[in-house]
């Protein structure tokens, strides 16, 4: 069974700063990518102000088919936590201004428009350019910037489509199928961060920012990696494989008497050992599936023959079993299942937040944990204009000056 690990540091409370502590964040993003991005911004100590449509907000406040206690929905409260909202009516010129002032004494922006609508707004790179040369400045779209795609709308399923994920995933022969979870938008998110840090690293030696364009189809073909390696190795176009690999076999979920576990015998002494379990020794010797390349050639023959073995047990008993002679397995857990096992509550994978309509918000854990600066929950996930007058006021805005920008419709839907 699992033997706990004893050199890891814990995460202690410390009077050290987070390590973006001081950086300021203009989030002018809405739906999951963007909002994404300067979340985990924020969860490292970042100052992320969030600028909304008044009235409606980021679109995500009315997404989902199901009502919490106020206006805002379960994902909107867990992709924008530790930010602050600004509602700023960005076609109004007032609007636009103010964005541009505020822009002047920030560290980086972050937009997801459709390529093009900032810059007739008057608020692209070369405008926040002029007011602010350090400024580091992002968008995230769905095709990038350029090319002959990138006008168009471009959400998570196209970018699956389009990169090529979606033929590769589900069953040989079945329907086309999405991943579960959204991996060009999360991996968009990711790499903007990537590239986000790698910016502001590099400005404190020559202090210029500089403009970064991040996309949902460059991001999904680069997690493609196997799959195009295969193809530009061999010239076959690679297909869906259900949960097998096509690097190693056996490497999939496999059927137990009473459903379903994942197992992975990925290299000749992990093969050597399964057949040792399995008390089958007629397969270490076949043929078949003497060595990798066998083995993934005779990928059907393979798992019907492990199935036939496996179906004596249940899953819990062979994934039991396996783990103890020192091969990969696992359940096949739900989220529910995920959240509540006894790893998931030690990582403090759901953590709780405070917030003054909804009383307590789970939020997803922090997926990776920084042991000498721990990122903490500083904030809720703010309520639509709650920040506005408290933000201006830090920018070095007057009372005066905030009510002639309200009467100019800076504020206003």
């Amino acid at each position: 069974m699992d033997e706990p690990v004893h050199d890891t540091p814990t995460p202690r409370p410390t009077s050290r700063p987070l390590p973006l502590a001081g950086i300021r964040v203009l989030d002018v993003t809405q739906v999951m990518a963007g909002p994404f991005c300067s979340m985990l911004l924020a969860d490292l100590g970042a100052d992320v102000v969030k600028i909304e449509p008044p009235g409606t907000g980021d679109q995500t406040r009315g997404a989902m088919g199901f009502k919490m206690k106020g206006p805002d929905s379960m994902g909107f409260l867990n992709m924008n936590r530790n930010k602050r909202s600004l509602a700023l009516n960005l076609k109004s010129d007032a609007g636009r201004d103010l964005l541009l002032d505020l822009a002047a004494s920030a560290n980086v922006l972050v937009e997801n428009y459709r390529p093009g609508v900032m810059t007739r707004l008057g608020l692209g790179y070369e405008a926040m350019r002029a007011r602010n040369p350090g400024l580091i400045y992002a968008s995230i779209s769905g095709f990038g910037q350029s090319g002959p795609w990138a006008k168009r709308p471009g959400y998570d399923l196209m970018a699956q489509a389009m990169s090529g994920v979606m033929s590769v995933t589900g069953h040989p022969g079945g329907p086309p199928v999405k991943a579960g979870v959204p991996v060009a938008d999360i991996g968009c998110a990711l790499f903007a961060v990537y590239a986000i840090l790698s910016a502001y690293i590099g400005r404190q030696a020559g202090g210029e920012g500089q403009y970064i364009d991040a996309s949902l189809f460059d991001a999904a073909l680069a997690f493609s990696i196997w799959d195009v390696s295969e193809y530009w190795g061999t010239g076959r176009i690679p297909q869906p494989l259900g949960t097998s690999n096509r690097m190693s076999a056996p490497y999939q979920a496999v059927r137990a008497s009473d459903g379903y576990f994942v197992m992975g015998a990925t290299n000749q002494k992990l093969w050597r050992l399964l057949c040792d379990v399995l008390g089958r020794g007629d397969l270490f010797e076949d043929s078949r599936f003497l060595d990798i390349p066998g083995r993934l050639a005779n990928r059907e023959e393979l798992i019907e023959e492990l199935e036939r073995s496996f179906a004596v047990k249940t899953a819990e008993e062979w994934v039991s079993l396996l783990l103890d002679a020192g091969i990969p397995a696992g359940r096949m857990n739900t989220y529910p299942e995920a959240f509540e096992s006894e790893h998931g509550r030690h990582r403090q994978m759901r953590i709780e937040v405070p917030h003054p309509i909804e009383g307590t918000v789970p939020n997803i854990g922090f997926p990776v944990k920084l042991m000498g600066t721990p990122q903490r929950t500083r904030r809720h996930a703010p309520l639509l204009g709650e920040h506005s007058d408290e933000v201006l006021t830090e920018f070095g805005l007057s009372a005066d000056e905030i009510e002639t920008l309200r009467s100019r419709g800076a504020f206003a839907a």
